[in-house]
């Protein structure tokens, strides 16, 4: 005979795993729109709630009294004080983040490099601003774990990564040694597929279904694609490896590189380049290129946008999204003239398969790898919250 009392813990764990992702990812709300948006009754929400309570996890607190209309049903937040490690290493530098519990991040800070980070460089440096922010900027907070961002292929079965080709990394464990130096869970992903479910879950793709995400770095181009809901991983966790197809371009003068995959021809080095700076964050990139007059910027700028709008266009047609999002430099190049981007995107589309996709830049900017590394690390304790 199976163990009923077992059978009731899971089914309390899937309970309290769902509220808690509900006031994580959808944010405040009344114990009454719990109970109606779970299909849960009353007793049981209110037992969920103390639970979460107790747990620390969520706060509970009055609804405002000038908007009360009959009895009242107290509100309930994810508590900002728990908290979760963003990490995303690229080739001129590393990028950190602690993100509060029901979104939002509280800080953040961008190592510059000279040298490209190997992976043991990236432990050391994850390792001492934790816990420096352990001492003091966090001090008063629960860190649940780490979520990293890695340009490159990593194996969904352990979070090796498998190569990591701008980085220089092929066949590292990073999870265990920072697991080790800070004495919390680690998880790993690929960047694109984790910047994907960010906009997903609190960007631009919040309300969308079966999204196209590109996302273009300092490391060259990855993506996520997500189909009815579901991130797609592929076999090995593979998936996604926009930057490298290789594209169509029929004009032999936008050609830069002999048979070069897209993250060879769109290129955030190459922009760098025709903008006359080194070194520089999206911030400034942005600046130097939105609305410049110089002749050579908007030669490379036109000849990147026709080049990636022939992607997309393959993109829409093959796999009918409702949405495309576009993170990182690639933002830039849309931003550059938007409207005439999304055009061109459709005009090399199929008529009927561009009917409903919406192109759009990321909403979450400069924050969307760190929020969905983040994401990776708090999967556990939306899983099972009270472990």
């Amino acid at each position: 005979m199976a163990d009923r009392s077992s059978g009731v813990e899971g089914v309390r764990r899937k309970n309290l795993g769902e509220v808690l992702r509900l006031v994580h990812q959808e944010g405040s709300r009344s114990r009454a729109r719990i109970t109606a948006e779970t299909g849960l009754n009353r007793s049981t929400v209110a037992d969920l709630v103390t639970g979460l309570v107790t747990a620390g996890l969520v706060r509970e607190q009055s609804p405002d009294p000038t908007r009360r209309v009959g009895r009242p049903s107290p509100v309930v937040s994810a508590n900002p004080d728990i908290v979760a490690i963003g990490v995303n290493p690229e080739v001129d530098a590393i990028e950190i983040g602690a993100v509060s519990f029901g979104g939002g991040l509280r800080e953040r800070t961008r190592v510059a490099l000279d040298n490209v980070p190997s992976a043991a460089d990236a432990v050391a440096i994850v390792a001492r601003v934790v816990q420096q922010w352990q001492q003091d900027a966090l001090k008063d907070c629960r860190i649940v774990g780490v979520g990293v961002a890695v340009p490159g292929l990593v194996r969904a079965l352990d979070g090796v990564v498998r190569l990591a080709p701008h980085l220089g990394w092929r066949d590292e464990d990073i999870a265990t040694p920072l697991a080790d130096a800070l004495g919390l869970p680690v998880a790993v992903d690929n960047d694109a597929s984790l910047g994907a479910r960010a906009e997903r879950l609190f960007g631009a793709a919040r309300e969308h279904r079966d999204v196209v995400y590109l996302n273009g770095g300092a490391s060259g181009i990855g993506g996520g694609l997500i189909l009815d809901g579901n991130l797609i991983g592929g076999a090995g966790g593979y998936a996604g490896e926009w930057g490298q197809t290789r594209p169509g371009i029929t004009a032999n003068a936008d050609r830069a590189t002999d048979d070069g995959v897209l993250e060879d021809e769109v290129n955030r080095a190459r922009l760098l380049r025709a903008a006359g700076l080194g070194a520089a964050d999206d911030a400034v990139l942005t600046a130097a290129l939105i609305g410049s007059e110089d002749i050579d910027v908007r030669a490379e700028v036109g000849r990147q946008r026709r080049i990636l709008t022939a992607s997309l266009g393959n993109a829409v047609n093959v796999l009918n999204p409702s949405a495309v999002v576009l993170g990182g430099f690639l933002s830039i190049l849309r931003e550059y003239d938007a409207q005439s981007f999304d055009a061109e995107v459709r005009e090399r589309s199929l008529a009927a398969a561009a009917e409903q996709v919406e192109i759009q830049s990321a909403a979450l900017g400069r924050d969307r790898l760190l929020i969905g590394a983040a994401e990776a690390a708090f999967a556990p304790l939306l899983a099972a919250p009270l472990a």
